[in-house]
């Protein structure tokens, strides 16, 4: 039996081509996202090599954070991912989930936007729906909380900012920051996300809180309407 007839192993590659004894030299930020992905992995399937199968899930999901992001289902559906693969994969996405949650709740403030984009996504993950969710801030910018407040359909959220405002008295923040995904994938803003931005902006206004932020989430990419000039 030769190599192209049976699942391939990190193992059979040259030993300076492999990712585990190249993170254990070079360290974890010399390696591509395939790379890493494949330590995960392990093997690959009959006829095709681990990293082969590490990059061809990274461009079916279109970015290594659609892939963490995917659900159970969504990647057990794929050739070369069976249960036990697909769900060290879940556990793994939901270990970041709570390190950063951890990290959010932790710190003394929101200074960290990167961070604040990642757990978004993160909370966002696998949806095939639009939903729209809210982390409320102290008047430090500490979390009081994130929560999804409105489900959609595949394409729209109703929102309702009296409902926003209400939650944001009963948590006594001082501050909102706003978000929703679009399952399509792209996260620029449509016209609707302005309007409802202004209006939850003002709703806000009335009672001193302030809507710090809109985040719209798409596969692998994020959109703030601040940085766009949008509010």
């Amino acid at each position: 039996m030769n190599n192209h007839a049976r699942s391939l192993a990190i193992h059979e590659l040259p030993e300076e081509e492999r990712p585990r004894e190249k993170l254990l030299s070079q360290g974890p930020a010399a390696l591509s996202d395939a790379e890493l992905l494949a330590i995960l992995l392990r093997t690959g399937y009959k006829g095709t090599h681990v990293l082969t199968l590490a990059n061809h899930l990274i461009q079916h999901f279109q970015s290594l954070d659609g892939l963490l992001s995917a659900s159970p289902s969504q990647l057990k559906a794929l050739k070369g991912l069976g249960n036990a693969k697909a769900t060290e994969l879940s556990a793994i996405l939901e270990i970041c989930q709570r390190v950063l949650s951890e990290k959010l709740s932790e710190q003394s403030t929101i200074n960290s936007p990167e961070a604040t984009r990642r757990y978004l996504q993160l909370h966002f993950r696998g949806s095939q729906r639009e939903a729209f969710a809210c982390l409320f801030l102290d008047t430090r910018h500490r979390v009081l909380a994130l929560e999804t407040l409105f489900q959609g359909t595949l394409d729209a959220t109703p929102v309702y900012p009296r409902e926003i405002v209400k939650r944001a008295l009963e948590l006594n923040a001082a501050a909102v920051i706003a978000s929703h995904n679009h399952p399509s994938g792209d996260p620029q803003p449509s016209q609707a996300d302005i309007r409802i931005t202004e209006t939850l902006k003002k709703a806000l206004a009335l009672l001193d809180i302030r809507l710090l932020d809109h985040i719209i989430i798409g596969k692998g990419e994020t959109v703030s309407l601040v940085e766009q000039g949008l509010m």
